[in-house]
């Protein structure tokens, strides 16, 4: 939880090494609902570097003065990402 939308991270440290990396993050909506867009990057453990780039989409409630993680949606590639962009460019032609 965290009282401020600005501290709101996807950051995730395991035994003093930084997990998840966040390395981009869009706060696409504000209020008793926050929806933040989040860029980051996962530890590779085996090869001991950062592997690919990942993205996340996630809900948050405001519950008194803090914020609660609600759900949240990963775009699992590059690729997917590409495709919800293309799909959501074609459904904002029709209007």
């Amino acid at each position: 939880m965290s009282e401020a939308i600005d501290k709101l991270t996807v950051n995730y440290e395991e035994d003093g090494v930084l997990m998840v990396k966040e390395t981009g993050k869009e706060i696409l909506s504000k209020g008793a609902w926050t929806t933040i867009l989040f860029r980051y990057l996962n530890w590779d453990k085996k090869n001991e570097v950062y592997g690919k780039e990942g993205f996340a989409i996630r809900r948050y409630q405001k519950r008194g003065d803090d914020y609660v993680l609600k759900s949240k949606f990963t775009i699992s590639s590059r690729d997917q990402a590409r495709k919800i962009i293309d799909i959501l460019e074609g459904w904002m032609r029709e209007e």
